[in-house]
């Protein structure tokens, strides 16, 4: 196989793919199967996510592209296995693309992104079991922060949620109440569950993604953090044996950079 002139076509990265994983091919590729690729697909994942939360364009633009050739790499592996092919895998999210969006592709009218969540989540129940639950298709491997805001969503959908950010200040005051008054761990650790809980319905009225706002805390602490580091090793003194008051001060001081 030469190499191609023209590297924007869609055929060509199928046709590589393939390439790679035929018999004179790439032999780590040869040896992928789609269990051995879920932590790749999940750090593709996370590297794309990283990129939009950076603002980092060229950088998306390249993670995207990672996450496509998984996708099709993916698709063919199921093929060799004949479990699937990759136009399966296109024509399904086309299919479902038309059907949840009647409003754009039929003949139903609404009138804001509320009415089309409720009508999303209608179609959604049509197409599931009966006896299962709107819970169901959310992942379970999510991330517990990430987890949580979607199922509390789907919830949300169908009018199980709190009215307003009043009720759940006070249902916050409760579950704090509650944490402080255990005494066993386990039940401290089921008292605090329900206080991340809490914090999460929380971040969703006031429209806060919280698997994003806890990284940009996380980045925030790391960078305060080495701040701190860094000017200890300027003045050539050991963090670990100033005080907490000496430490926190370092801490303000890093903060105002």
């Amino acid at each position: 196989m030469s190499q191609p002139k023209d590297l924007s076509q869609f055929d060509l990265l199928v046709s590589i793919v393939r390439k790679l994983r035929a018999p004179d091919g790439c032999p780590w590729d040869r040896e992928q199967t789609h269990a051995s690729l879920r932590e790749n697909l999940l750090q593709e994942c996370y590297e794309a996510l990283e990129a939009v939360d950076k603002g980092d364009m060229p950088k998306l633009c390249e993670e995207l592209g990672d996450l496509l050739m998984q996708v099709v790499l993916h698709a063919q592996i199921a093929q060799e296995a004949g479990e699937f092919k990759l136009a399966d895998v296109i024509s399904s999210i086309t299919d479902k693309l038309i059907r949840r969006h009647p409003h754009v592709f039929g003949e139903v009218e609404v009138k804001d992104t509320a009415e089309v969540l409720r009508n999303w989540e209608a179609l959604k129940k049509e197409e599931r079991d009966k006896s299962s639950s709107m819970l169901d298709s959310v992942p379970k491997k999510l991330p517990a922060l990430s987890y949580s805001q979607e199922i509390q969503h789907r919830a949300a959908r169908v009018g199980f949620d709190w009215e307003d950010t009043g009720g759940i200040i006070e249902k916050l005051a409760e579950e704090v109440r509650e944490l402080k008054e255990v005494s066993n761990k386990a039940e401290r650790a089921r008292e605090f569950g329900d206080l991340l809980f809490t914090l999460v319905n929380i971040a969703s009225h006031l429209g806060v993604e919280v698997e994003t706002a806890l990284r940009e805390a996380n980045e925030r602490f790391y960078r305060r953090f080495a701040y701190m580091e860094e000017v200890c090793r300027q003045r050539g003194i050991n963090l670990s044996e100033l005080s907490f008051e000496e430490q926190n001060a370092l801490w303000e001081e890093a903060k105002k950079k």
